[in-house]
């Protein structure tokens, strides 16, 4: 079996020691930097050197995903699924405004900091630079290094520009017009100015091509998890979509699809994991199950794997709490017994006299709080195709154990005249039983959430799962191919190719063994789409965003019959129903945002959920801007300190001729 890329990190170990790892372990790494930090400390003149920066940016990607936050009760991926239709911010004893975002989310507040239970946005803008500086530290220095072949550094440059490309495709969709940093300076800059988003999407766009070109396929790897060129054509497909160069885009896409030796799993494979307890919640064997357990993601057999984050092994794991973060707080003293309100459920260790392995729910589900709580949309109007809920799609289907339904649970107390029923939301009259709906109850796809969570499983008095955990593994996925089906999909309706997107989404669904197919998909179909196939892998805010952009360019409407302009679209305040972008749209049509202005009460007080059209883009940090003291950061539309005045580099060679002026 091919080996992957946790080998690799071990093997380079002895290159992270010294001044040459230009990342810290101590919370000085997380405080804001001047954009002219971004450079290495020491240069890179031997191979050794190069593999070692190259491994660091690997293994970045998935602080993307699963950073340990302090706590347990947070990922930065949170983040960009509360900023979209298909999540909310669920924990209901942290602070009332900790989902009023349109009045929160400020230049100078306090999201902009590496949270424990908050968002993430300065991590993300930290960990995007970061990136960017690992990749530059390649590119700026390769060229020093003796006895390398062209080949050899070309892959390495192609890797590199991935690394850029990917950080800079994401910032550009979070936070607008960013700085274009391109190089490692031996002097400190302090006059950067913001390069407007559509010129650095230009750029990046023209380095995935190169990076096509120059990286090899994974079977010409050492490793599974570094760069490939399928990876690379993915990224570039993305890219193209950005630009609004759709035709280019679909070419990608069938080269990705029909000519690169890759295909969708459509039938079960790899090491068959029965879940936490049979007992309680039975598995019947799938392709879709198969397809996301982790010891599977990393298989050669497994076709339709583009790129993994691998994620084991005593050096290199990273715990992930998916369980806890995104399972529902179902053990709560909020859900209770309809007749006689007694607790509906509680966690048990294996010692213990109550134990009833009927009822592990524990086990089976984890122990979720909810820290981010699934949006109504995403557990039951976005499976709906032709006015039918599909609950055959095995990625939505409780009978083969993949989907959990609130109403799947029992009353597990004996003294309880309820025991042995199911969980129910209202009484017999009607009357809400579940004290907070938002945090306590709420659908979720098991397949993606399980993991094993490995110390709670060695310790037989444990009755606290929550995923991945020392001994566990959770390798992730970057790219899967059932993406590249829903990015033809989009490239093929940008050009008015109806069929051929209908086509492209209903392969999917045919996959996921769903009884309803689509005779005609609008945008939001796709969208919908890839909620349904990509939960917990794609950015979705992110996605949501991009695709928003790709809309007003393609001048197609969306589902509602709204068109955009290109020129204005991310360019609106205000929460009210009516403009803003499309991903505002979706908030408006799909969420809870904005629908309840004077709060909505939970067992802890009040909580406010809002979201402004501004949000659409998050703000340039404040730290960011106030360090860069002899030039100027532009600020994004709606928030304090924009002005459209301030001066900004239009197209991406003037911002790399520029890098240079130091005064």
């Amino acid at each position: 079996m091919k080996r992957y890329l946790k080998n690799k990190i071990t093997k380079l170990a002895p290159f992270f020691i010294g001044p040459a790892l230009f990342i810290s372990c101590s919370e000085d790494f997380l405080e804001p930097d001047p954009l002219s930090f971004y450079e290495p400390e020491t240069t890179f003149s031997t191979e050794s050197g190069l593999k070692a920066t190259i491994a660091i940016a690997d293994r970045a990607l998935r602080g993307f995903w699963i950073h340990y936050s302090g706590a347990y009760n947070n990922v930065p991926i949170s983040t960009e699924y509360v900023f979209s239709d298909m999540a909310k911010y669920g924990k209901s004893d942290a602070s009332n405004t900790i989902a009023d975002y349109a009045n929160t989310i400020i230049p100078t507040g306090t999201f902009q900091v590496n949270p424990s239970d908050n968002i993430y946005l300065g991590y993300y803008w930290e960990e995007g630079y970061n990136g960017i500086k690992y990749a530059n530290t390649v590119l700026s220095y390769i060229d020093d290094v003796k006895g390398l072949s062209e080949d050899v550094k070309n892959k390495y440059k192609g890797q590199a520009l991935f690394h850029r490309a990917y950080r800079y495709l994401n910032l550009v969709y979070q936070f607008g017009d960013v700085p274009l940093i391109t190089k490692i300076l031996e002097v400190p800059k302090q006059n950067y100015y913001s390069t407007k988003k559509s010129a650095i999407i230009e750029m990046i766009t023209a380095d995935m091509e190169k990076a096509v070109e120059w990286v090899p396929e994974q079977g010409q790897l050492e490793f599974k998890g570094l760069v490939n060129k399928a990876a690379c054509r993915q990224l570039l497909i993305k890219c193209y979509l950005a630009s609004g160069r759709f035709r280019e885009a679909e070419d990608q896409a069938n080269i990705l699809i029909d000519q690169s030796g890759y295909s969708l799993m459509r039938n079960p494979f790899g090491q068959f994991d029965e879940g936490g307890n049979p007992q309680t919640w039975e598995i019947t064997r799938n392709v879709i199950w198969d397809l996301h357990r982790p010891e599977n993601k990393v298989l050669s057999e497994n076709t339709e794997a583009l790129m993994i984050m691998p994620n084991d092994g005593a050096q290199s794991f990273l715990y992930f709490m998916s369980m806890r973060i995104f399972g529902p707080f179902w053990n709560s003293g909020n859900i209770i017994t309809p007749t006689d309100g007694k607790r509906g459920a509680n966690r048990f260790g294996l010692n213990s006299s109550n134990y009833d392995p009927n009822f592990d729910y524990a086990r089976a589900f984890g122990r979720g709080i909810a820290t981010v709580s699934a949006s109504y949309y995403s557990q039951k109007p976005m499976w709906v195709v032709n006015g039918i809920e599909d609950t055959q799609d095995l990625r939505h289907n409780n009978e083969v154990g993949n989907w959990v339904n609130m109403e799947d649970l029992k009353y597990s107390d004996p003294s309880s005249v309820d025991y042995g029923k199911n969980f129910r939301m209202y009484d017999d009259n009607g009357g809400l039983i579940v004290k907070d709906s938002i945090r306590d109850w709420f659908d979720f796809p098991l397949y993606k959430l399980y993991l094993h969570d490995v110390e709670s499983e060695n310790n037989q008095a444990s009755s606290d799962f929550r995923g991945a955990t020392t001994g566990s593994k959770a390798h992730w996925y970057l790219y899967r191919l059932a993406e590249t089906y829903l990015l033809r999909a989009e490239a093929r309706f940008y050009q008015g190719n109806i069929p051929g997107a209908t086509q492209d989404v209903n392969t999917i669904r045919v996959r996921a063994g769903a009884s309803q197919m689509y005779s005609a998909v609008t945008i939001g179909d796709i969208c919908a789409e890839r909620g349904r196939e990509l939960y917990l892998e794609e950015w979705r805010n992110v996605e949501l965003t991009r695709i928003s952009h790709c809309l007003a360019i393609s001048g197609m409407p969306d589902e509602w019959g709204n068109t955009y302009d290109v020129n204005t679209w991310d360019k609106q305040s205000g929460t009210d129903n009516v403009g803003g972008s499309y991903w505002y749209q979706r908030i408006v049509h799909y969420t809870l945002y904005n629908k309840h202005p004077e709060g909505i009460v939970i067992p802890n007080g009040t909580k406010y959920y809002t979201m402004d059209k501004r949000n659409v883009y998050w703000p340039v940090p404040n730290s960011a801007i106030t360090a860069n003291t002899k030039g100027q950061l532009s600020q994004n539309y709606g928030y304090d300190g924009y002005d459209p005045s301030i001066k900004m580099w239009d197209n991406w060679q003037d911002a790399v001729a520029d890098e240079d002026n130091i005064d």
